[in-house]
């Protein structure tokens, strides 16, 4: 599994299991070919005709990897993948692969769970793990938009089910910044604009949110609601759309996902205390690695990045331990759709960390003490404490 020979207490430190801080549901039915190439294509579409999603960095990881944990040679071609994993049926290839992972808890994101994917319990019973809730804050804002009828009840209701739902879960979870733009106002909108809003939005209400007024005051509600329960906000910022295998950031300029651009709404959010993690930060890691270390309450992972970055994880992994405190990164596979991206998120993770950590044991820079505790720290230690596990 690992490219690079290291001591023990670092190969034990690496392989030792791991806290998932952010992952979705997979599917558990059978996937045609059709389906299965949407799941590994991050934009959603089908490749263009005569192509195939398995020619991407993510597809030849797959079969690399992915296919010996289903009784198959490595690099087996596509079609006789997919065969064997409809063989073997949707719930054994979770099974296999969830547990393959080393994952000893997931926290799941908890936005499509209207789709035919597995609970965040259920990602636990696969995975043989522990598993929690995160809460998606636009989710829940989507289904109090389709029942409020007026304004006020519409703002009194969000405040409730904010309240409600996190009183359930480990840690709360936003797409606003990608949205709207992570150059957030850190000033909280007026009463009287945000009622505005409210019915421009119950005018409506199936359509995205996309009113920078409403975003702000629902991220600013979700805030107080961390705040008072001690829980920590996910941030999705940089690569990956939102967790369907479906893209709903598309509309968001490239630029709009800097991190770097959270900067004055990171020293709004310190004096309050509230843990601020900036998921999937790729190609912006190393502006996410400079606000964790200047905020103390800033938190950074590469998470779906490594994956689907295949032979460039290293260097990601790399550039992230250059400038971001090693107690500020998390790990976190992005798992979304299909099993086999919770696997190779993991083992993309431990292998590149290993190259990184080998480079700087051989330089002489740590010793392999240094290099074993700082591996327990990103892959599970940093995510317990953040999220009182």
């Amino acid at each position: 599994m690992l490219p690079v020979d290291l001591p023990g207490t670092v190969r034990d430190a690496l392989l030792a299991p791991l806290v998932d801080h952010h992952c979705h549901g997979v599917r558990r039915d059978d996937l045609s070919r059709g389906q299965f190439e949407l799941l590994i294509g991050e934009g959603g579409s089908p490749a263009p005709p005569g192509t195939t999603h398995f020619d991407t960095p993510f597809g030849a990881a797959v079969r690399r990897w992915c296919a010996p944990l289903l009784d198959l040679e490595p690099h087996t071609p596509p079609a006789v993948y997919l065969a064997r994993r409809a063989e073997l049926g949707a719930a054994e290839v979770n099974r296999r692969l969830l547990a393959g992972a080393g994952v000893v808890a997931f926290l799941v994101d908890s936005a499509h769970e209207d789709l035919d994917v597995l609970t965040a319990a259920e990602m636990g019973r696969h995975g043989g793990a522990a598993a929690d809730e995160l809460v998606r804050i636009e989710r829940i804002e989507r289904d109090v938009a389709a029942t409020a009828e007026l304004a006020v009840d519409y703002l009194d209701t969000l405040g409730e089910q904010l309240g409600a739902r996190a009183a359930r879960a480990v840690g709360l979870k936003t797409v606003a910044g990608s949205l709207c733009g992570l150059d957030l106002d850190p000033a909280r909108p007026s009463r009287g604009s945000v009622i505005a809003a409210a019915n421009r939005r119950l005018a409506d209400p199936k359509e995205p949110l996309t009113d920078p007024v409403l975003l702000h005051y629902l991220l600013w509600s979700a805030i107080d609601v961390a705040r008072e329960r001690g829980l920590p906000v996910q941030f999705h910022s940089g690569f990956g759309g939102t967790g369907s295998g479906r893209s709903d950031l598309r509309a968001a300029e490239p630029h709009r996902a800097d991190p770097a651009r959270m900067s004055a709404f990171a020293g709004a959010l310190q004096p309050l205390g509230v843990p601020m993690i900036l998921l999937h930060s790729y190609p912006f890691h190393r502006q996410a690695a400079y606000l964790a270390g200047i905020y103390p309450h800033v938190y950074v992972d590469a998470g779906l990045t490594l994956p689907f970055s295949a032979g460039a994880a290293a260097r990601v992994m790399d550039e992230l331990l250059e400038l971001a405190p090693f107690h500020k990164q998390v790990f976190s596979s992005g798992c979304r759709g299909l099993a086999e991206t919770g696997y190779l998120g993991a083992l993309s993770y431990r292998r590149a960390l290993a190259g990184a950590l080998a480079a700087r044991i051989g330089a002489g820079e740590w010793s392999a003490s240094d290099a074993a505790r700082i591996a327990h720290m990103i892959g599970s230690g940093n995510a317990r404490r953040i999220y009182r596990l």
